[in-house]
């Protein structure tokens, strides 16, 4: 039974992987994959009874995961909607190089802290391709927004999925990780930062400017600013909540997202409902990225399989014999999310370690969060902010490869280093 599930599991991650090549989305993929797993897990086990027991469990583990997942990005599409991001993006009016440089870093890693680093590189990667003209400077500026905002979702609860993962699993709490990661973070930007600002002179060839009015005419700054204040203000609410009511954090999500609801149904009232178009909260819940939630529903589910079967207890145990350093361990497991998808791999770590074993707020979850964030800078296709760029500018895997890999390599070991200085230091 337990070889099947593992079969099945492994296709299914290479299909994955492979997902652009062969054409199929990884949401379907995943899919697929969790109904096989349990599938077999019920079939082969011979109590079908206890098995749906333990996939309803793992479901509402996983529940709480999507639901949060689904009203940040309500929330941050809702501000897009409006505009909001304007805000900051319209501040961006320097030609110095070396300016843009530290700005830049510095805004994506302190706003990826704040939404999410998918989010972050897709305002900032587009907000570049309208301000400069040259394609390699601006691939350079894009390779420093992955870095950054990889590192700044790494420090937050609410900044990368799989610090959303540790935090809503219990493994890591709100104060704890930004105390203790917001340091090595701010390194592992810092340094390739700086190298890319040591090569960068001169100022920048502008292509256009951004229009002072902002893309969206339908909005006055009013109510760009208005939605963009109470929209961030609910998204840095949630920890406070959790810590108030200790409910699980999708609560504060959804409360976040009902506040949000009744003020922009109260300030577009005045219009009717075709007017309303693009700028209402039904629309915004049409446009979240679907796929991805359902990709998290089913990679999340498959790895509840394995854990069901109890091979990820007996891979923690292996490991933890053939390698014995938990800091070597992490450290693996974080150049390794450069080269998989940090969301599963992160998952499969929640199975591999207990609670009983390493408690919340241990050194060994709180370095995994700062690892897997940081360590899918090293590749382009490590981490979904990455991907977005890829995408957005066509940025080559082998360009990314000789030009930012290094920048990105050097920044998470030194970060790794100054997590450890501080662990030793301080505890």
């Amino acid at each position: 039974m337990v070889i099947a599930i593992c079969i099945i599991f492994i296709l299914g991650y290479v299909a994955i992987a492979l997902e652009h090549p062969i054409r199929i989305n990884k949401a379907a993929t995943a899919l697929v994959t969790a109904a096989l797993c349990w599938s077999l897990y019920a079939l082969l086990s011979g109590d079908s009874h206890a098995a749906a027991e333990h996939l309803t469990g793992h479901l509402g583990d996983v529940s709480g995961i999507l639901f949060f997942l689904m009203g940040a990005m309500t929330i941050v599409e809702i501000i897009d909607a409006h505009d909001g991001f304007y805000l900051i993006t319209s501040r961006i009016k320097t030609t110095n190089k070396r300016k843009m440089v530290w700005l830049l870093a510095f805004i994506t890693f302190f706003l990826s802290a704040v939404l999410d680093n998918l989010t972050t590189t897709i305002v900032l990667v587009s907000l570049l391709r309208k301000i400069i003209a040259d394609k390699e400077e601006r691939l350079m500026f894009s390779g420093l927004v992955v870095i950054a905002a990889n590192a700044g979702g790494a420090w937050s609860p609410i900044g990368d999925v799989t610090t959303t993962m540790l935090w809503i699993g219990g493994q890591i709490t709100a104060g704890s990780i930004i105390f203790q990661t917001i340091l090595p973070s701010l390194v592992s930007m810092i340094i390739p930062a700086a190298l890319i600002s040591w090569r960068m002179k001169g100022e920048l060839k502008r292509a256009d400017s951004v229009d002072e009015h902002g893309a969206n005419f339908n909005t006055n700054s009013f109510q760009r600013n208005l939605v963009f204040v109470v929209g961030v203000c609910s998204l840095l609410f949630v920890p406070v909540f959790k810590t108030i009511t200790h409910l699980p954090p999708y609560m504060g999500i959804l409360f976040g997202l009902g506040v949000m609801w009744v003020i922009t149904e109260l300030i577009h009232s005045g219009r009717d409902e075709q007017e309303k178009g693009l700028l209402s909260v039904n629309h915004a819940l049409r446009k979240i990225d679907t796929p991805s939630v359902l990709f998290f529903l089913g990679i999340l589910l498959s790895i509840g399989a394995l854990q069901a079967t109890g091979v990820l207890s007996d891979l923690a145990v292996a490991m933890d014999k053939k390698i014995g350093n938990i800091s070597v361990i992490t450290m693996s497991i974080g150049l390794l999310s450069s080269i998989v998808d940090n969301v599963p791999l992160v998952a499969a770590v929640q199975g591999m370690y207990s609670l009983e074993q390493y408690p919340t707020g241990h050194f060994f979850w709180e370095f995994l969060a700062y690892c897997s964030g940081t360590g899918g800078s090293v590749l382009i296709i490590g981490s979904a902010a990455g991907v977005a760029a890829m995408g957005l500018e066509k940025i080559e895997f082998f360009w990314y490869l000789k030009k930012i890999s290094w920048l990105a390599i050097v920044g998470y070991f030194a970060g790794a280093a100054v997590f450890m200085l501080q662990h030793f230091l301080v505890g």
